[in-house]
């Protein structure tokens, strides 16, 4: 059975796939694997591709596709369809399963494709096959596995994969430098055994990244092995309610052509590149102990210990370079006030009488800190103000960086966005974190010229 017959059998999941709302994607799938065409949908998929059908099936799909257009419900059924209607035992060494692996760019997009998956596995002609369900894999009685997980190289190693299937692939880069590229590079060699398909799907975002690269090479190309489709929501889901699109298009115009319009963005661009964060990272200690005859500054991102994390970090000039001495963060939950008083207490070791931080906290961390002896003072500068000044101490290796991975994380998640009247804002990238690299740039800019110190600093046992 291929899958054009999956689709439509009312026995298996013609409900689901068979009505009118999903004629487009059976055109784009069935093209894919170099199904025959009727006409209608011969134009449907040079619609979708800008180019014709196919001869042979491909190696690799990468569909760019608008929110709300049927991704994850696609990604579900091509992974069912995978594990369920080939049979690659005979290519098995003994004790070894087939996987079809299903990463997600985080955990709650994991889920949702993981109850696509059940959904379509609840069907009665194929719930005998499933032999083991556990939460993140089901494992069938035809030695294949279904697995989703979160993008991560070091997670994807060692499978002998009989489909990879990368869902949302143009939001991995939040979660680090390359994670796209390293991710695929990664589980490659796991295709190889079986000839196995790679399958990505996404909304667009900015012109980086795997997604972008692929779609730049092998859109509207007529190569047999890569095929690239391109299609805005309401063309592949178009249940999808019109004034949705419409009132993201009144509200954020350049936004919404990426996020329903399928249209790259080109007012993102990164910040800095990983190269110069690893050129400014000292390999060891991860804190410095405090020193006589040095005067530090400190900077705090506050929260509420709720959503984001409440972070410090402190730092002092030497021969016009910035040493970051310390670095704390303090995810959520948390109780904001033993927070500060910890927080003052490290202060005090390092000699520190008054803090900066964040323009917009409020009256709230001013009255913790003096409570304990110690003057909050706003930024003068906006974050993005701080993170454009930063930018140049980075690039010219002006400023030493303790080993933190989340901190590089961070620091290379940063975007740069141009509005419309020309005006550049820093900030993370979607689902992603800037707390810790707020308070890093935030010392890091308003350091102080350094100046002999009075009196002696208690020795303290700091993290390595």
């Amino acid at each position: 059975m291929n899958l054009l017959d999956a689709m439509t059998d009312p026995a298996l999941f013609g409900d689901q796939y068979g009505g009118d709302s999903w004629a487009n994607w059976r055109a784009l799938l069935a093209g894919f694997y170099a199904l025959d065409l009727d006409e209608q949908q011969a134009a449907t998929f040079r619609t979708l591709t800008d180019r014709e059908p196919l001869t042979l099936p491909a190696d690799e799909l990468w569909l760019v596709i608008g929110r709300r257009g049927g991704k994850s419900a696609a990604a579900a059924l091509l992974a069912v369809f995978e594990a369920v209607f080939n049979d690659h035992r005979a290519k098995l060494a003994p004790g070894e399963i087939a996987t079809v692996m299903v990463i997600a760019a985080d955990r709650k997009q994991a889920r949702a494709v993981m109850r696509y998956v059940r959904g379509l596995l609840e069907n009665p002609m194929l719930q005998r096959l499933v032999m083991r369900d556990q939460t993140e894999s089901i494992e069938l009685t035809n030695r294949c596995a279904i697995e989703v997980m979160t993008a991560s190289h070091r997670s994807t190693r060692g499978y002998t994969a009989a489909c990879v299937i990368c869902d949302e692939i143009a939001f991995w880069h939040s979660m680090g430098a390359n994670p796209d590229a390293d991710i695929l590079n990664a589980v490659r060699p796991s295709l190889a055994t079986l000839g196995g398909k790679m399958i990505a799907l996404s909304s667009p975002y900015a012109r980086r990244g795997v997604l972008w690269s692929n779609y730049k090479r092998h859109f509207g190309k007529d190569s047999e092995r890569v095929l690239v489709a391109q299609a805005p929501s309401l063309l592949m889901n178009p249940e999808l309610p019109a004034h949705v699109v419409e009132e993201a298009y009144a509200d954020d115009p350049i936004a919404a052509a990426a996020e329903y319009g399928a249209k790259f963005r080109s007012d993102v661009e990164s910040f800095v590149s990983i190269e110069a964060v690893e050129a400014c990272t000292r390999p060891a200690p991860l804190e410095l102990p405090p020193a006589k005859a040095i005067r530090y500054s400190a900077f705090v991102d506050p929260s509420g210990g709720v959503a984001d994390a409440f972070t410090l970090a402190i730092a002092h000039l030497e021969n016009e370079t910035v040493i970051i001495d310390a670095m704390r963060a303090r995810k959520p939950p948390f109780s904001p006030e033993s927070v500060v008083a910890e927080y003052c207490g490290l202060l005090e070791l390092y000699g520190i009488r008054e803090v900066r931080g964040d323009a917009y906290a409020g009256e709230w961390p001013r009255e913790q800190f003096a409570k304990r002896g110690i003057r909050y003072l706003r930024s003068e500068q906006p974050r993005s103000g701080i993170y454009q000044a930063f930018l140049p101490m980075l690039n010219s290796g002006r400023v030493e960086l303790p080993p933190s991975d989340q901190l590089a994380k961070e620091l290379v998640g940063l975007e740069r966005r141009t509005s419309r009247g020309g005006k550049d804002s820093i900030d993370h990238a979607p689902n992603g974190h800037d707390d810790i690299a707020n308070a890093v740039a935030g010392v890091a800019v308003h350091v102080k010229q350094p100046r002999p110190m009075l009196g002696a600093i208690p020795s303290l046992k700091f993290a390595g």
